[in-house]
């Protein structure tokens, strides 16, 4: 079985021009390997409707699930939802059950203001995605999952929808250290990686003091598989001294 795949679509001029450091991407690759999807592409473009519009129809067509991260909040630039809406050419307006959940966490003695029903402006046809951090929704339409960019409001909404969306076999993986060079095993692990295509090998250097080696991951679903890559990379290593 093969598992499915996913790209994640970064949004927000912040992220491009370095002034915040993206952190979502790297908890949504680990917590989709652990379910069995793929994570194949992560781009990241800036707070431009057209160029999401266009981003999210290339990726929505070619992989499983697409999440978004950022763009949904209350402030002018945030207009993921407008974009999304565009992509899938249906309308978008202020929802009921999303209200009711700001309303909830604003309290209910206070009015809603401007920038909060902002938050509560829902693509038609899409389902809320709950969190339980801040309140404001996100939203999934289609094969298309739309998330905060904070992260722990990322990783509550990941939270909420994950268990729901088709799944495979978990990303399993070893990692063996050669304190050698990465030159001094490029062949062996060439010709190990196309005698196992099923199985994923990468090759990572470091430098520590005097010492210049490389780590090898090796990633697959099958662990009788993988143990059997790992036993033929502790022969090279032995045969490297």
């Amino acid at each position: 079985m093969t598992n499915p795949t996913a790209a994640m679509l970064v949004i927000g001029d912040e992220i491009l021009s370095g002034r915040t450091r993206e952190a979502n991407a790297y908890h949504l690759a680990g917590r989709l390997g652990r379910v069995g999807i793929d994570l194949r592409e992560i781009r990241v473009v800036p707070d431009d409707h057209a160029v999401i519009v266009d981003a999210l129809q290339s990726l929505s067509t070619t992989h499983t699930h697409v999440f978004t991260s950022g763009g949904i909040g209350p402030t002018h630039d945030d207009i993921t939802a407008d974009a999304v809406a565009d992509a899938f050419g249906v309308g978008i307006d202020i929802r009921d059950d999303a209200r009711e959940l700001l309303q909830t966490a604003v309290g209910r003695g206070r009015t809603l203001t401007a920038e909060h029903l902002r938050m509560a402006r829902i693509p038609h046809g899409a389902e809320l995605i709950v969190n339980h951090v801040s309140g404001a929704p996100g939203f999934s339409i289609g094969n298309v999952h739309v998330m905060a960019g904070v992260p722990e409001i990322f990783v509550a909404m990941l939270d909420t929808v994950l268990p729901s969306l088709e799944s495979g076999r978990a990303v399993l993986s070893d990692e063996l250290r050669f304190e050698v060079g990465e030159g001094s095993i490029a062949a062996p692990l060439r010709d190990l990686a196309a005698e196992l295509p099923d199985l994923s090998f990468g090759s990572y250097p470091f430098h520590e003091g005097s010492v210049y080696g490389t780590n090898i991951v090796v990633r697959g679903t099958d662990r009788a598989r993988i143990d059997h890559a790992v036993e033929r990379l502790e022969a090279i290593r032995r045969s490297r001294g």
